[in-house]
Order: C-alpha cells, then sequence, then structure tokens
C-alpha cells in the first residue's frame, strides 16, 4: 500500500496557471492548498519534462534544476495537511502541441494524429534513449524536490501509449509487431527510471483506448501484470487517449460513467499492487459504490475536486456541507485551459478568480432577488452566508432556463447543479417566494438593494409571414414531434441542441444559419459530438443563409448567390439569439443591480460568478 492518510488522490488535472516559463506561482500553491487538507496525496498537473514537449505554453515544468526551489516550497505546503505529492511524468510524443514555437515531436510512428496534429518523426535508438535520460533526469529533480512519488504515463495516447497500441505503432523491428515487442520500450524506461530514484513508482495506463485499433482490456491486464513484476507501487487504470477519444479521455458527459472503474476492477482482480480506480467520481453514491462493490483500493478525483475543493472533506464529514457537484461538462475547466485562461469552473466561483469564501457581514440588511436561475440562487446562497435577509422571488420554479440545459441528449447530468441550488437554498434558509415580481410588491418592503436576475428572452428576427413558431419546447420529449419536416432558424448552441433531440422523433430537420460558424457558443467535446450525431442523422445545415419569407409550408433563404425555396415545413423553430429581460428596473426606489442574462446574454460559468461577486461587494 501507499501509506496514505485516506484513499483519496487528487488525479493530475492540467490547469495552465504556470509563467509560460514552466515555473511555480501562487496560484498553484493556492489551488492546491486548498484541496489538501482532507486528501491522502495530490498529483499535480503533468510535468514537461522539455520545453519542446508542451502541450500548453502555461504548463509546468521539471526539465531544469533551477525549479526544483519552487516545487521544494509547494510540497513544503501541502505536506503540512499530512498530504503525499505526485510527480507526474508525461512524454506526449506526438501530442506535443504544435502551436507552441519550438515544440518537437517524436514517436513509435511517423503518422500524426488523426484528430490534428504534426507529422512526428519515428524514434530511432537513440531518440529513445535521450527519451529515458529525459525521464531518469526528470525523476531525480522530483526527489531532490521532495516528492512523495513518481507517476509515469503510460497511456491516454501520449508516447508510452503509442508504442503499447496498434494503432500507432506501425514498426517492424523489436519495438513493434506483437504485444510482447510494443511493451518493450515502455518497460525498458520503468527499469531505468526505477534504477536511478529511491522513489515509488506509480503507473498510469487507459484500460483501454476506445478505438477498434487500439489496444484493449485484454492486453491491458498483461501489461499491469508485467508492471507488477518490475515492482510497481500502484497501477492507476483510465480510459481512452487524448488523440482519438478525447471524450474518454476527459470523462466527457457525453460518454458512459463507470466504465473506467470496470476496466480498473478487471485489473484488480489479476493483479496484487493496490489499483487507483479514476473517472467522474463526482458524488458520494459515486465513492460508496467503488468502496461496496469494486472494493476499490485507492479513489482518485479529478474535476470533482475542482468543483469543489472541500468534495473529500464533506464526504467524511470532516467538514459540513453538501457537495457542489461537477457536472462533466468541461465548460470551465478545459474551456478555460484552451483559451488561455487557465482552469476554471463553471460551478466554483472560487477557482481561479481570486475570490474568496464570504465573510460574516457586521450589519444587518435585507435583500431582494428578482429570478431563481442560477445567478439569481447564487446570489441568494452567498448573501446568506454572509449574514443577510434575502427574498428571492420566482414566479415558476427555481433553475430558470437552465432547466432546459439538461434535456438535450446525453446532458442529463447538468440537472445536478440546479438540485444543488435548490438543497442549498433550504439549507441556508432562503426566503423563496414562488409568485411574480412587480414593482408595487417590492417596493412595499424597505430593501436596502434589489438584484434583478431576470434573465432573458428569445430575439424574434423580422422574417416576412412568419406567425406560428416554436423555440424550446420540442426539448420536452411529451412535445416532441415525429417524423416531421422541420426548420430551425439559428445555428448556435439552442439551436443545434434543439436538432439534436429532434433526431429522437425521426424528423427530417433543416439548420439555417446566417453566419458562416455553426455552434457557436457550444464547448469543444459538445460541438464534435453533436455535429456528429447530426451528420450520422442526415441533418441539413445551410450556412450563410438568411430565411427572408414565410408563406404556409414554403420557407425562401437568401444567400450569396441567389435563393433556395423549402416546401413541406410542417414547424419552424426560432433560436435566433436572446435578449435581456429587465423589467421595472426604473419603478424601483432601492439600489437595483442586474445579473446574468439580465445584465448581459452570456454562459452559466459567467452568471454564476458574476452573481458571487455581487453578493460578496454588497
Amino acid at each position: 500500500m501507499l501509506n496514505l492518510k485516506n484513499q483519496f488522490i487528487m488525479a493530475p488535472i492540467k490547469l495552465g496557471y504556470s509563467d509560460g516559463k514552466g515555473n511555480i506561482t501562487p496560484k498553484h500553491i493556492d489551488f492546491y492548498t486548498q484541496r489538501s487538507p482532507y486528501l491522502g496525496a495530490i498529483a499535480l498537473e503533468p510535468l514537461y519534462m522539455d520545453a519542446g514537449l508542451r502541450e500548453l505554453p502555461t504548463q509546468l515544468g521539471i526539465d531544469s534544476d533551477d525549479k526544483i526551489t519552487g516545487y521544494q516550497e509547494l510540497i513544503r505546503q501541502i505536506h503540512k495537511t499530512d498530504t503525499k505529492v505526485i510527480a507526474h511524468l508525461n512524454h506526449p510524443g506526438r501530442m506535443a502541441n504544435p502551436k507552441i514555437p519550438g515544440n518537437y515531436f517524436w514517436s513509435s510512428t511517423d503518422k500524426a494524429c488523426p484528430n490534428g496534429g504534426a507529422k512526428p518523426k519515428r524514434m530511432d535508438r537513440e531518440m529513445m534513449d535521450k527519451v529515458i535520460q529525459m525521464h531518469i533526469q526528470s525523476a531525480e529533480r522530483a526527489q531532490k524536490a521532495g516528492f512523495d512519488f513518481i507517476e509515469i504515463q503510460f497511456g491516454h495516447g501520449y508516447l508510452m501509449a503509442q508504442f503499447l497500441s496498434p494503432e500507432t505503432n506501425d514498426r517492424n523491428d523489436e519495438y513493434g509487431g506483437s504485444f510482447e515487442n510494443r511493451m518493450r520500450y515502455p518497460l525498458e524506461l520503468l527499469r531505468a527510471v526505477k534504477a536511478k530514484t529511491n522513489l515509488p513508482i506509480l503507473a498510469r495506463i487507459s484500460g483501454d483506448e476506445m478505438i477498434p485499433n487500439g489496444f484493449h482490456l485484454p492486453e491491458m491486464i498483461s501489461f499491469a501484470q508485467k508492471l507488477e513484476k518490475e515492482g510497481i507501487e500502484a497501477i492507476h487504470v483510465t480510459a481512452g487517449s487524448a488523440c482519438s477519444t478525447p471524450p474518454w479521455f476527459f470523462q466527457h458527459m457525453f460518454i458512459p460513467k463507470g466504465k473506467t472503474w470496470e476496466f480498473a476492477a478487471k485489473i484488480k482482480e489479476q493483479v496484487k499492487v493496490p489499483v487507483i480506480f479514476v473517472g467522474r467520481i463526482n458524488s458520494s453514491k459515486d465513492v460508496d459504490l467503488l468502496k461496496e462493490k469494486y472494493k476499490a483500493d485507492y479513489l482518485a478525483l479529478g474535476r470533482a475536486l475542482v468543483a469543489d475543493q472541500d468534495f473529500v472533506g464533506k464526504y467524511l464529514k470532516q467538514t459540513e456541507g453538501q457537495i457542489r457537484p461537477c457536472l462533466a461538462c468541461s465548460e470551465g475547466c478545459l474551456g478555460g485551459v484552451k483559451q488561455g485562461k487557465g482552469l476554471g469552473c463553471v460551478v466554483n466561483p472560487l477557482v481561479n478568480t481570486g475570490y474568496q469564501k464570504p465573510q460574516k457581514a457586521e450589519q444587518e440588511k435585507i435583500f431582494a432577488i428578482v429570478g431563481a436561475g442560477l445567478a439569481g440562487m447564487q446570489a441568494a446562497i452567498t448573501l446568506k452566508e454572509r449574514g443577510y435577509d434575502v427574498d428571492l422571488y420566482e414566479k415558476e420554479q427555481p433553475g430558470g432556463q437552465f432547466n432546459l440545459a439538461y434535456l438535450p441528449p446525453k446532458k442529463e447530468s447538468l440537472k445536478e447543479i440546479v438540485d444543488y441550488y435548490k438543497n442549498e437554498l433550504i439549507a441556508q434558509g432562503v426566503n423563496l417566494i414562488i409568485e411574480e415580481a412587480t414593482a408595487e410588491k417590492i417596493n412595499q418592503k424597505n430593501y436596502d438593494a434589489v438584484i434583478l436576475a431576470t434573465g432573458a428572452i428569445p430575439a424574434t428576427p423580422p422574417i416576412s409571414g412568419l406567425k406560428k413558431y416554436y423555440w424550446t419546447e420540442f426539448l420536452n420529449d411529451d412535445q416532441l414531434p415525429k417524423n416531421e419536416k422541420v426548420l430551425v432558424v439559428g445555428g448556435g448552441l439552442i439551436g443545434l441542441e434543439v436538432a439534436s433531440k429532434l433526431v429522437d422523433g425521426n424528423n427530417q430537420i433543416i439548420v439555417v444559419e446566417m453566419l458562416d460558424e455553426i455552434a457557436r457558443g457550444m464547448e469543444m467535446i459538445e460541438k464534435t459530438m453533436t455535429l456528429k450525431r447530426l451528420q450520422e442523422n442526415k441533418v441539413a445545415i445551410y450556412l450563410k443563409h438568411q430565411v427572408v419569407k414565410i408563406e404556409e409550408d414554403k420557407v425562401l433563404l437568401k444567400h450569396d448567390e441567389g435563393e433556395l425555396m423549402f416546401d413541406g415545413i410542417q414547424k419552424i423553430i426560432i433560436t435566433a439569439g436572446m435578449k435581456s429581460y429587465i423589467p421595472f428596473k426604473d419603478t424601483i426606489k432601492a439600489p437595483v443591480y442586474t445579473v446574468g442574462d439580465a445584465k448581459q446574454v452570456g454562459k452559466a460559468q459567467e452568471a454564476i460568478h458574476e452573481a458571487y461577486e455581487l453578493a460578496l461587494n454588497l
């Protein structure tokens, strides 16, 4: 066993908080020390071993001795909570970022990643020896810095997996062909690192690459047994490839939950070393299941600890409160990193914002909030945490338009944040008033301020002859048309989600978008998988087309080269954008603030974070 204070480990997640030179920054220290009190160990984000092998410009590096001091300070801080620290060493091979100047690309093959990437050089013996030396030197630095473990990445489509996989290993020397040969180089590297360091070594593997020609569980069981014979301390089992199957790599909401656990359980049956289970462990029920059904030795949590830094403390009843759920949406974490902003979180306003937890206010105040969408609920909860009284007005039900967000296919996990907020309203004692607010009602009470979180309403384009049309009604199963010809006007996020849902009714679907870009505002993985679903179901998409006239069942479109007419259209859906809805703002006596879509139409992350910031400062 790994001799940790408990069985919970933080999995390696790219933060993107470095200074561009691979150094530890105060953001790293804040992020990791906020999470360390309740964890047995923390794996830092993947550490690059050469500046030419970065996946992010702002990734942490362990490529030079001058970085050791920074790690020593971070490790010292984490060790204060009796939490151990893991150096996760990863050579990306052909998966190094082609957009970063100076990066180079080596692999078992000379084939580029089919999802994009640079053409790599097929590694010769000299290159292979250099990569081994790179791992040895990085492991030695990790030992000097005070790390407790080293974890070597053998999975996720990175360099070692590129040798292991028949999909990427097309060599005809002693390192290609049979699985025995494909394992040869990864095992050589492990032996070399093990011989040069006293630190225990963990292995991270993909239980299955989730591609037809990749490696699968039977081979990974054999590889795990080889790793055990080589003296590995524990095996960390995940799934997928960053190159070919990103939804599995990121454990996105669009893939089935629990598959990685099954892989880990099968491997655990065949080895005696501890097995670390990972992959969308984001509720107490998940933890209980892994402990009871699978007898998991260790549990690695990634994005669940981004969404709630106190997840494990709350599970262990060492701190109070319900767990704020990770939605597996990748919007704030992956999206923030891809945009160069660094890891953030849709549901946790403490991540990468500089905000602190609410402090009790010195004087009593009472606030009114109109609208119990995400922004309104977050503002209400934060104001209550500060000790203020809050009346929250909602004319229908808490959740607002986010009650639509979890209705499209594969997005059920988004409902968890609405349920979380509803429970928090009760736990914090917010006075939820289910009735439509008016200026007269609000002016009758002496509020210190009023927050309008009234959201947004659909915008209607000026189309000649447009009479009866729909918006998001068809996201509800009981209203879904079947076997009809349906026109969707607007190819942004809402339009494509409605189109994706219409597929379930075997409808003939036409999507028309004025601009030259489809699925604006949609998270990358969701966009890729939604467009694939629409393509497979023969949904017609017309870019740079504008609907200009409707006559009965005929629709006229204009485009750069002329006109196009559709007939037999049975239903029209308008998803051509939203506009802020701000009723009675100028007739309220108390100071008025707007937040969320009422202030500016945006995404859930912006609504939650703005509401939190406003409630901190009122």
